[in-house]
């Protein structure tokens, strides 16, 4: 497969992303002719199908070929969202769950995806039981179902978006902000998902991975930035395969906090590579347990402090998928731009707005 070498100024430049500093562009160079060229003005991750590990065995499509409808309120999105069919979902516009909390349940062969800017999920959670599979969450801004003055959040379990042993889920080009309590929690024995270019903000407990004895998991993390958040970016316990690369970490939540304020922890028997991320005033910005393994290339931390944990040979994720990994130094310009909803997507669906009457829909 052919490679060709493009400084980090002349993709900028080709992103219209403006300039880097000299230091920044200096000697650095990019990889490209693997899996995904730029497209639309937007690098690694921005096609509409799914990959990293979410691509591997049949893929992810989520809702493609089943009916596209429109929603705009919450009784519309628990129907289609729990539907056995399959279903493209556009959410238009903010969504108020009731009561403060409420799980929306999401059944296998669906996408849900705001429309532009305008898709929010307020003050209620994503839920996938135990055997969902095949979902894709993409462009909705989940947000503010934290409880005042309840930091640590141990008397509620609102996620943003919940997961327990799933497999095929993409969560893709999200906002997350202000829940009580984890923003993403990818639970027990889930496996083939990938989590890109979201958004994580202003959080206590922001991405948790496992909470299982087995070692089954392969996650997919890339694109995304973590900013305003204390703990869990992510923390990932008991991981076959964490591939985590292109992500940012900046202002974290509560920094005087020398043990649970950190970025990615590799934990139990979990097998974690980051690639060429970045890191700006991050305590404990990468660490691993005794029993974990954690290799670490080509990221740039800057202002960090603490633990820098890299140990063990992990894996190799090129054994598993091709992918294309972005310089360090173009990551804040690319990720602070191009994560959370985009105005580009959710529209190129054709759609039509849903009745609340199945049998009157039946017959239109």
């Amino acid at each position: 497969m052919g490679r060709v070498l493009v400084t980090v100024a002349a993709l900028v430049a080709a992103l219209g992303l403006g300039a880097l500093t000299s230091a920044e562009a200096a000697s650095e160079t990019i990889s490209e002719g693997t899996s995904e060229a730029v497209s639309g003005g937007y690098p690694t991750g921005s096609a509409d199908t799914a990959h990293g590990f979410a691509s591997l065995e049949g893929g992810t499509t989520g809702g493609a070929g089943g009916e596209v409808v429109t929603v705009t309120n919450q009784a519309d999105l628990e129907r289609y969202a729990a539907a056995e069919e399959p279903y493209v979902i556009r959410v238009a516009g903010a969504i108020t769950a009731e009561p403060f909390g409420a799980n929306i349940a999401v059944a296998p062969d669906k996408t849900i995806i705001g429309v532009g800017t305008t898709g929010e999920l307020v003050q209620g959670e994503l839920h996938l039981a135990p055997g969902t599979h095949n979902v894709i969450i993409r462009n909705l801004t989940i947000r503010d179902s934290y409880v005042e003055g309840d930091w640590d959040c141990k008397d509620t379990d609102f996620d943003g978006i919940q997961m327990d042993t799933v497999h095929h889920v993409w969560i893709d080009h999200n906002r997350f902000s202000r829940i009580c309590d984890g923003q993403l929690d990818i639970r027990k024995d889930s496996e083939y998902v990938t989590v890109s270019s979201n958004r994580f903000e202003d959080n206590n407990k922001t991405f948790g991975i496992g909470w299982t004895p087995n070692v089954k998991t392969q996650i997919t993390i890339d694109h995304n930035w973590f900013r305003g958040t204390k703990q869990r970016n992510p923390s990932a316990d008991n991981c076959a395969y964490a591939h985590l690369y292109n992500n940012y970490m900046t202002a974290q939540a509560d920094p005087g906090d020398p043990v649970w304020t950190y970025g990615n922890w590799s934990r139990g028997a979990t097998r974690m590579v980051i690639e060429n991320s970045y890191y700006d005033g991050v305590q404990h910005p990468y660490q691993a347990d005794a029993t974990a393994e954690l290799v670490q290339r080509g990221s740039i931390l800057r202002n960090t402090t603490g633990r820098h944990d890299a140990w063990g040979a992990a894996f190799e994720p090129r054994d598993f998928y091709d992918y294309r990994l972005d310089p360090a130094a173009a990551v804040p310009a690319l990720v602070s731009r191009f994560s959370g909803p985009q105005q580009r997507l959710g529209h190129h669906f054709t759609a039509t707005q849903p009745s609340l009457d199945p049998e009157e829909e039946s017959r239109s």
